[in-house]
């Protein structure tokens, strides 16, 4: 019987089978390792039971769950909010990558940057290192495709060249507009004092401050690239797309920015 029902399949049926596990196995890479994770096997949970108790002919128990489920799709829109935003934003900015590089494509789908100045790039990492080795917190926020004028309405608006001097003395300790996020975009300072959303993953590491985990959180929601600096360490990190990368040098520093501002 199975392979009479095999026998009968065409290849629009393969290709269904096949990009149905694809889409099953990019949501798995979005949500695995959050806590978004346990609610969709709470969900499988209830819905085996759901099936269990129709089966079995419990009346009272599967109207329940069945009122629970003819909501579901509702309520999966509302709890995974943040996953399905992150699913969408990093199959966009793929895709929309992946055509520029075709010529035909490309005047619907042009890069936009090719990276950052090396102005701009030298002036950020001379202040990281000196932030570095004073000690001093600092999340800096750099723009790529994604729209952060929200995030800046958080904050203080400026318009400002980028440059150590000016980087240095806003994340100063004392400095009235040290706390929050500092936003680069188009190589200017656009708004300081900006708070970011914190990120709910179970599996940051206990040694992570608020910082990281703010950083975390604005990768998980858009493609900006962010850069933490430890108060109490004093060691650099680079977040993006929700990964925490230490950074050992800065020249390692310099290339992990350099390459992430050139999409």
């Amino acid at each position: 019987m199975v392979i009479d029902y095999i026998s009968q399949l065409t290849i629009f049926n393969y290709i269904d089978i096949i990009l149905v596990g694809l889409l099953i196995y990019q949501a798995f890479k979005i949500i695995r390792g959050t806590a978004a994770m346990s609610i969709l096997v709470g969900i499988i949970v209830i819905y085996f039971i759901y099936l269990v108790t129709r089966e079995l002919k419990m009346n009272l128990l599967s109207t329940v769950l069945g009122s629970v489920m003819s909501v579901g799709v509702l309520a999966l829109i509302i709890v995974f909010q943040q996953e399905i935003r992150r699913f969408l934003l990093h199959l966009g900015s793929r895709y929309t990558i992946s055509f520029g590089k075709i010529k035909w494509l490309s005047i619907f789908f042009k890069r936009k940057s090719k990276g950052m100045s090396l102005q701009c790039l030298d002036e950020l990492i001379q202040a990281c290192r000196k932030m570095s080795e004073t000690k001093t917190g600092a999340l800096i926020l750099i723009t790529r495709r994604s729209s952060l004028e929200a995030i800046a309405e958080t904050g203080d608006a400026i318009d400002a060249v980028v440059s150590r001097r000016l980087i240095e003395n806003i994340f100063f300790k004392n400095a009235p507009l040290h706390d929050g996020a500092m936003l680069i975009s188009s190589e200017r300072v656009r708004a300081v004092r900006c708070t970011l959303p914190i990120s709910d993953n179970p599996n940051i590491p206990a040694h992570y401050g608020m910082r990281h985990r703010a950083a975390m959180g604005i990768s998980e929601q858009t493609d900006a690239l962010v850069v933490v600096v430890s108060e109490e360490t004093g060691n650099i990190s680079v977040v993006q797309n929700g990964n925490i990368q230490k950074i050992n040098s800065f020249t390692e520093l310099r290339l992990t920015i350099d390459s992430g501002m050139k999409w």
